[in-house]
């Protein structure tokens, strides 16, 4: 007849291979995530450059906007006109937009600047408003600076014929 210790001894060692049985594939996974948490750019070049992908490159320095001058003219129909100007540290927030202080309706002809687009005093519904339209207060959201840049891709856009 089995003894107490005997059998104490037997269900310990099925506890040790239930346990091993069930624990050893997360151990592997385990090992597997922290593999996968390892990654690097596998010799692929893109707009990063060959930077892995875990480490952060610094920043590129800031283009260079020019000076003021003449708007750019626009290479596809409703494209929102770009920015011929620094716009650093202009104030567009709900309390204040810096861009209506010289491009809206009543400012535009004193400060010899492009008036707004009669579209930005319209609701989505159509409805005329004598102030410009929230939806379209925030004026960075379609307008941007013009820069100095090189392409970051190979570009072969050509604009339509009436544009030209």
């Amino acid at each position: 007849m089995p003894t107490l210790e005997n059998i104490m001894r037997i269900t310990i060692i099925v506890m040790l291979i239930a346990a091993n049985s069930v624990f050893g594939p997360v151990r592997a996974q385990e090992t597997k995530t922290a593999e996968i948490a390892n990654v690097n750019n596998g010799g692929q070049a893109s707009l990063r450059g060959l930077t892995e992908l875990d480490e952060t490159r610094p920043a590129d320095a800031f283009k260079k906007i020019p000076k003021d001058h003449s708007p750019f003219a626009s290479d596809y129909v409703y494209q929102p006109p770009l920015i011929p100007h620094h716009i650093r540290h202009y104030e567009l927030s709900t309390n204040a937009n810096k861009c209506l202080s010289c491009h809206s309706f009543k400012n535009a002809q004193e400060s010899d600047a492009t008036k707004i687009s009669v579209t930005h005093y319209a609701t989505r519904e159509g409805q005329v408003l004598s102030d410009v339209s929230p939806r379209r207060y925030f004026c960075l959201q379609c307008h941007v600076p013009q820069v100095e840049a090189k392409p970051l891709v190979d570009n072969n856009f050509k604009p339509v014929d009436s544009l030209q």
